[in-house]
């Protein structure tokens, strides 16, 4: 499957962003997604992610109650609404794909990766 995140750009501390991923070549519905993020010399961490049928989400501390992951099946799309945003917040966002039902936190058990979208807020 092919992933091509969008949406990122610069945004004022309080504001919010929607960024989307969109997936082609395989049955969209059968992934569970996932959303990372890398800030300049960080690792990569675990933001959101959401089952296959879009019923269970799971979502880091951090971004709890502000960050909300949805998907749409019929346009093979997966979404991150991000609000309140902070500083803190400033990295490049990916989405990944796994072939699997639930929702996965782990970067490693992802199989697909999209190509990043850079986030930037300003305080």
């Amino acid at each position: 499957v092919q992933l091509q995140a969008s949406g990122g750009g610069l945004v004022q501390a309080g504001g919010s962003l929607r960024l989307s991923c969109a997936a082609s070549g395989r049955t969209f519905s059968r992934y569970a997604m996932g959303w990372f993020r890398q800030a300049p010399g960080k690792e990569r961490e675990f933001v959101a992610a959401i089952s296959w049928s879009g019923c269970t989400t799971d979502y880091s501390d951090s971004v709890k109650g502000r960050f909300t992951i949805s998907r749409d099946n019929a346009k093979s799309t997966v979404y991150l609404q991000m609000n309140s945003l902070k500083p803190e917040d400033m990295a490049i966002y990916y989405c990944a794909a796994r072939s699997t039902r639930m929702p996965i936190t782990t970067a490693h058990e992802y199989d697909y990766w999209g190509q990043g979208t850079l986030v930037t807020v300003s305080s």
